[in-house]
């Protein structure tokens, strides 16, 4: 029979500390006192476990590779993100870890461990930030590993965050149908729970107010980003308040099934170009871009940051802190710009 490998699991449960701490002793790295490292080195022995050359060798430089956690590489803003990140990092010799937490965040914890026993050189933690604690933030310092955020959203403090800026881009969402000659405008999409969502909505809100147009509660509805939940809602929504004319989408997949629930309804998209009439029509503009925004007809306009800026900007900063680069925490904020492709 073959024997059971032993792992550094094995080690920090004899040895009675965490996993964290034994990658520690393990890398040299951080501050372990004499009696922790010669409890570790001494369940080592005990166990027979075979000490890994890449941590090993972690003592004599950096190992080459960046953490990257996201919490659903599925979504395109987090996909095209992480592909700015991986054009920047390899252009400085230097690959990717990447780990999925999941949407709740309840795997961020374990994922951010993992990385740490692998000896990354520095963790970028893409969505969930809200889930960023102060014990992450202590685990990544006593190990010398730079940590910084990229996210849709703010709302965490101690760490390095690139965003995009969600007020700006649901105000110039809604100037944009404003300027239009739009005045009873809707809000479709998002959660409740959604800090970019919060904040889309501020950005909404703020512009309806300065321009003097009605704000109705009623006229802000949830729904996740499925394109069916999207029709469904946007259907419902224009067939209890026929009155409204335009609708800012939170994301692009919500614009997507939202073109498909105005159809429904028998209207038409604003600016199509079968234009009837009699047919009443609907403007739509979506937050954050995708190219499957210029398939529909007519083309629909959205805003956007875009993701891939913000993971360029994300691997710079990265890239100074592991040069050793003392800066002060930042918020780097990434600015929005219309991307127009049908009339409002």
């Amino acid at each position: 029979m073959m024997s059971k490998k032993v792992t550094i699991t094995d080690v920090a449960s004899t040895a009675g500390v965490s996993v964290a701490t034994v990658s520690l002793v393990l890398s040299g790295k951080g501050r372990i006192s004499q009696a922790t490292s010669a409890r570790v080195n001494q369940a080592i022995e005990q166990l027979g476990f075979v000490r890994n050359r890449q941590a090993s060798s972690l003592r004599g430089g950096e190992s080459g590779v960046i953490g990257l956690i996201v919490r659903d590489i599925c979504e395109p803003f987090y996909a095209e993100m992480t592909a700015g990140l991986s054009e920047m990092f390899e252009a400085q010799g230097k690959v990717i870890f990447l780990l999925q937490s999941g949407a709740t965040g309840k795997g961020l914890e374990r994922c951010f461990d993992t990385l740490l026993t692998h000896g990354v050189d520095g963790i970028v933690i893409a969505g969930g930030i809200q889930h960023v604690n102060h014990s992450l933030r202590e685990k990544a310092a006593a190990q010398g590993v730079p940590l910084i955020c990229a996210s849709r959203s703010g709302g965490s403090e101690g760490v390095d965050l690139v965003r995009p800026d969600n007020m700006q881009a649901a105000k110039i969402a809604t100037e944009y149908l404003i300027r239009h000659g739009h005045k009873q405008i809707a809000y479709l999409g998002g959660l409740g729970s959604s800090l970019t969502r919060a904040e889309r909505l501020g950005g909404f809100c703020a512009t309806l107010l300065q321009y003097g147009l009605p704000f109705r509660s009623e006229w802000i509805i949830e729904c996740d980003y499925h394109y069916g939940h999207a029709a469904d809602a946007a259907e419902s929504l224009l067939r209890r308040y026929p009155k409204i004319s335009a609708i800012v989408c939170h994301k692009a997949s919500v614009a997507l099934g939202a073109y498909f629930g105005v159809l429904r309804t028998g209207n038409q998209v604003a600016g199509s170009s079968m234009d009837n009439l009699f047919q009443r029509q609907v403007a739509l503009i979506g937050i954050e871009d995708s190219p499957e925004l210029a398939l529909t007809e007519p083309p629909l306009t959205s805003v956007s940051s875009s993701a891939r800026e913000i993971g360029y900007a994300a691997a710079r900063h990265l890239l100074l802190r592991i040069g050793g680069q003392n800066l002060e925490t930042q918020d780097i904020i990434v600015n929005a710009s219309i991307v127009e492709r049908g009339s409002a």
